[in-house]
């Protein structure tokens, strides 16, 4: 079959919107219609070159939307269940095709498609009366940033948390250490709207940058420092871990969720106050959690009106759109934007 797909044929490229084929889902396969992508900040990573990977291939990762077709031996999923997605295709090779070439997909999902064919295994079944174009931020952003608070800095309730860069992934952190109890939730970020944000989505502080936090944070706890730092800047750099380090207490955690160019260093440590402080630094992909048991959690919090995700959504748009979309996130103009596709 055909579809309509956003694709990058290189670093430095604008996203182009071409057809291509579809191969059909084989066994332990399935195809399915997406209804919505989220606009990460990981696909930028492509498009800007900090992440290489082969192209050409067809964005998105963050996605929701409904089952079509399923491949032999699919046990877990049937025609028209509704899912949010996460995960790979197992086998290395390719379903997309276009121009005598293979196209891969972000994440083995390819989001910024209208179809796709994927694994079982990276389908999450859910309710079908749910809005797929609001619960498609528990994909990736959601969780990332949920996760970043809940799973890998083990927020305690009491804890004081500071959370550098207030984007898709942080603003999430924010509701997960507000979640899980914590007593100061500061949030930075050098744009007014996303520290208003911030607060609304249940930050106690915001601040514009990391001295003026650092400073709050020294109030707050008496000079001891904040329990847990978490790092979700756009393009990590070794002046926002440094800054996350300093604020930390003896014993503290800087979580490291945002990426970076990997062959860059991005961590530069005075080493004795590593160990004289015994601070510890710790990475987190996909908040470190299990995407089948967090996803239904967190739908479950969403219906339970304690996690917000419809307040996320700052501008929709369609695949057409999609540059544009883009443009607004580098200008600091969306929490999360996201593609709503042709039904056709």
């Amino acid at each position: 079959m055909k579809t309509k797909a956003a694709v990058l044929r290189g670093a430095g490229t604008d996203f182009e919107i071409t057809e291509l084929e579809l191969d059909p889902p084989k066994a332990g396969e399935v195809l399915i219609r997406y209804v919505a992508a989220g606009l990460c900040h990981s696909d930028e990573h492509l498009r800007h070159g900090d992440i290489v990977p082969r192209f050409p291939i067809v964005g998105g990762h963050e996605g929701a939307g409904i089952i079509e077709e399923v491949g032999e031996g699919v046990t877990r999923l049937s025609p028209g269940d509704h899912v949010i997605l996460d995960g790979c295709l197992p086998d290395g090779t390719y379903r997309f095709h276009g121009g005598g070439e293979d196209f891969g997909g972000m994440c083995m999902l390819g989001t910024f498609s209208q179809y796709s064919v994927i694994s079982e295994n990276s389908a999450i079944k859910v309710d079908p009366d749910l809005p797929l174009d609001k619960v498609v931020l528990i994909g990736c952003g959601v969780p990332t940033g949920w996760g970043s608070a809940v799973h890998a800095a083990a927020t305690e309730p009491g804890d004081t948390i500071a959370i550098y860069g207030i984007g898709g992934i942080g603003i999430n952190a924010v509701q997960g250490a507000a979640l899980a109890g914590a007593r100061n939730v500061v949030a930075i970020d050098p744009l007014a709207n996303k520290r208003e944000a911030a607060e609304q989505f249940g930050a106690t502080h915001s601040c514009e940058t990391a001295e003026e936090a650092r400073e709050l944070i020294t109030q707050l706890t008496r000079g001891v420092g904040a329990d847990k730092a978490i790092v979700t800047v756009g393009i990590v750099t070794s002046e926002v871990v440094t800054n996350a380090f300093n604020a930390i207490r003896k014993g503290g955690t800087v979580v490291v969720t945002g990426l970076a160019d990997p062959t860059k260093t991005t961590i530069e440590l005075p080493g004795a106050i590593l160990t004289l402080f015994e601070k510890r630094i710790q990475g987190s992909l996909f908040g470190s959690g299990d995407p089948f048991h967090d996803i239904p959690r967190m739908v479950e919090l969403y219906q339970a009106g304690d996690l917000k995700l419809d307040e996320l959504i700052t501008t929709t748009y369609t695949l057409d759109q999609i540059n544009q979309g883009y443009q607004d996130l580098l200008d600091g103009k969306n929490i999360r934007g996201v593609i709503l596709h042709d039904s056709a």
